[in-house]
Formats: C-alpha cells, structure tokens, sequence
C-alpha cells in the first residue's frame, strides 16, 4: 500500500463516521417530530399547554446511547414546534416555543448524554431543563391563546408571572417526569437490548 493509499484510509474512516453520526441525527429528528405532532394532534394541549405530557419525550433516552441525539432531538424539537405554529394557530409567538423549546430540548440531551453512565440522574436532564425554561415564556403563549387566568384558579396572568412561572414548573416538570420514567426509562431497558443501540453505545 503506498502511502497516498495509507492517508486515505482514515481519511474514508472519518467520512464514513460522520456520514452515520448525520444519518443518526436525521433519524432522530424525524422519530421526535413524527412522535411530537401524533401527540399535538391526538392531545392537543396537552402537548404544550400548561400542564404538558408531551409523550414524544420519552425519545430523549436515545442520548443515553450516542451524541447524534443530541442534534437530532433539537431538531426534532425545532421542526414539532414550528408546525406547531399552524396546528394550534399559535402566530408569531409560537417563536418563543421554537427557539426556547428547543433550547430546553438540547440542554435536556446534552445532561442526559453527560451522565449516561447513570441514567437515572441522566433522565432528570429534560425534567429540570423543561420546567425552568417553558414556564418563562409560557404564560406569554397562554394569553396569544385566550387564556387570561392561571388554570384552575381565578389569578389573572398579566398581575402574576411569578406565580404562573411557579405553576408551570410544577406542572411541567411533574408531566416531564412522569414521560421520562414511566416511559422513557423503560424504553431505555428495551433498547439496550438491541444489537442497533448497543453498537451505538460502544461508539460512544
């Protein structure tokens, strides 16, 4: 092999590799998309109301697995949120939900990623990511919306964004917990399992 051939090997080997990595990333996306409007449009606002389970979610444990996740979940999460805008009629503001969604949805996959060795403190990533940030802007969504009061209660939003922030966390991070260990954690077991997922690890 002369040494033009030697250099082109690893050469190969790097495209090859981020050819996958993008492969992966684009497969990602399109799984938390497809996942995310199916749950805008069976739940409605449930999905991204002010009490969320947006089941999509569960989907964050592919970044226990590889790096791509991390990439094609806020991508996913960016292309979910702007179809968004048309589906609940949410205008300009759903913006907010575009940029700071994915934000928290990134922020969520790279927690998870970094302490993939533990995945049960792994999976509290989208939980505390998701009930910091979506209650900031949410109240401004609410009321783009027609609602003027905080849910089940009589307080108007415009007199009190401390106290709809306190609720939102709440109710978010309550409704990101559930999704991600009632579903997620056992879809992370099912997919360990897998010959797909477990190559997928090992690059990691």
């Amino acid at each position: 092999m002369t040494a033009r051939e030697n250099d082109a090997v690893p050469d190969f080997h790097a495209r090859a590799a981020h050819s996958r990595s993008v492969a992966r990333s684009g497969i990602i996306a399109a799984i938390y998309a497809a996942l995310t409007l199916a749950t805008m449009l069976f739940l409605g606002g449930l999905a991204w109301g002010p009490i969320q389970f947006r089941i999509s979610e569960a989907v964050c444990v592919f970044a226990l697995f590889t790096a791509d996740a991390i990439p094609g979940l806020a991508l996913g999460c960016a292309i979910a949120n702007i179809a968004n805008i048309a589906i609940a009629g949410l205008g300009t503001l759903g913006l907010l939900d575009v940029v700071f969604g994915t934000l928290a949805t990134a922020l969520a996959a790279t927690f998870t990623w970094r302490f993939r060795s533990r995945p049960r403190l792994a999976l509290a990533g989208p939980v505390i990511a998701n009930a910091l940030i979506i209650p900031a802007y949410l109240p401004l969504l609410l009321k783009g919306l027609g609602f003027y009061t905080i849910p089940f209660t009589g307080i108007a939003l415009d007199d009190s964004y401390l106290l709809m922030y306190i609720f939102g966390f709440i109710t978010t991070g309550i409704g990101e917990a559930v999704v991600m260990y009632l579903l997620g954690r056992p879809l992370a077991r099912a997919l360990s399992s897998t010959s797909l997922f477990c190559s997928m690890e090992a690059e990691g």
